[in-house]
């Protein structure tokens, strides 16, 4: 081999290296020995394994029993009889990282023979963004069977609903009996109930129809916090606006407005006179966090396991919708997270995270 080609062949050499080191694919390989010769940057960010932990070392130190066990059975049966099992072909499989956490991956595997001694070289790519894209779609799909149900039994149940309230409304403007005005107010007061629970599992059970648009975030807060204030009705609470450096977020703003609102409202519900209710942000590089903070009763431990369920409340007229719809909504948002923190007697944290907009 001249240094020429000796040159070029190093450049070509080092050109692949390179481009398997950076992929975001994890790229490990081993000897016939199950020893690992090499794991690229991938395979450290993927397991959690520092290069220097796993190379040298046998290669079940990164796999689970089940596929320590499968592997050895398939890389013996290689050698000895030069059939693959696996080789060609991609497969699904469950790895876990260095803290135990188990995550979804395909594995592709290829053998190379170099002067007599095989290596086995894994491709694996991690699916656990892919899985939960694929749950959401399933379960759009599902909401979207179950919207046009409940679609359906709304419509059907809607117009005599009104009917009865707009009677009920009228024959309460006239009654002048007290027995009867009460009866009739108690039917009023239900049909008011039913109404608000049609229109709330309507929105619980569309399918995420979402009108993205750059806001100004402290711009919304101002404007919850101004209609908050008539919320109240002089129970004698203190709501206020701490707010840091302003930023655009990419939200549907009415849908966030409406979480917004639920939120302050379950705090001035919760919270008794004398008590505050802060609307405040936390501006970060990538994302910013508004927090709903309440001086209130605090919500018990039982209480929190169910508190997102459908149909569960706690308020005498509540309909249990509520918090579901909002968690629902910041969920489909992008990039969004919706947590709930609470100590009984203490009060309430509702934290909504937003990654900001670029640019």
């Amino acid at each position: 081999m001249t240094e020429e080609t000796a040159a070029e062949t190093q450049k070509q050499f080092l050109i692949l290296k390179n481009a398997v080191e950076n992929t975001n694919e994890a790229f490990v390989t081993i000897d016939e020995n199950s020893t690992v010769i090499f794991f690229n940057r991938a395979a450290e960010r993927m397991f959690g394994y520092e290069r220097a932990e796993i190379v040298g070392h046998d290669l079940g130190k990164i796999l689970t029993d089940m596929c320590r066990a499968g592997h050895e059975l398939a890389v013996a049966k290689y050698i000895r009889t030069g059939r693959a099992t696996l080789i060609g072909h991609e497969t699904e499989l469950v790895v876990a990282r260095k803290n135990g956490e188990t995550f979804p991956a395909t594995i592709s595997f290829s053998v190379a023979d170099i002067e007599g001694a095989l290596y086995f070289t894994g491709l694996v790519r991690d699916l656990s963004d892919t899985k939960i894209l694929e749950d959401r779609l399933a379960q759009n799909e599902r909401l979207a069977a179950l919207g046009q149900t409940v679609a359906e039994i709304n419509h059907e149940i809607k117009n005599p609903l009104i009917m009865i309230g707009g009677f009920a409304r009228q024959l309460l403007k006239k009654a002048t009996v007290e027995n009867d005005r009460a009866k009739l107010t108690i039917i009023v007061d239900e049909v008011t109930r039913l109404e608000h629970l049609l229109a709330g599992l309507k929105e619980l059970y569309r399918p995420p129809q979402l009108n993205l648009a750059g806001i100004s975030l402290n711009e919304l807060l101002a404007e919850v916090v101004d209609l908050a204030h008539s919320y109240s009705g002089g129970k004698g609470i203190d709501i206020r606006l701490a707010v840091s450096d302003d930023v655009v977020v990419e939200v549907d703003r009415e849908k966030i407005k409406q979480v917004l609102l639920n939120l302050v409202k379950n705090g001035i519900e919760a919270t008794p006179p004398g008590g505050e209710i802060v609307v405040s942000t936390r501006v970060q590089e990538l994302l910013v966090e508004v927090e709903v903070t309440d001086t209130g009763e605090g919500i018990s431990e039982e209480i929190k396991k169910r508190i997102f369920l459908p149909f569960f409340t706690t308020k005498e007229q509540g309909t249990g919708l509520g918090l579901c719809i909002s968690k629902r909504i910041i969920e489909d948002h992008p990039g969004c997270s919706f947590q709930l923190d609470s100590e009984e007697g203490k009060g309430t944290v509702a934290t909504i995270g937003f990654r900001r907009s670029k640019g």
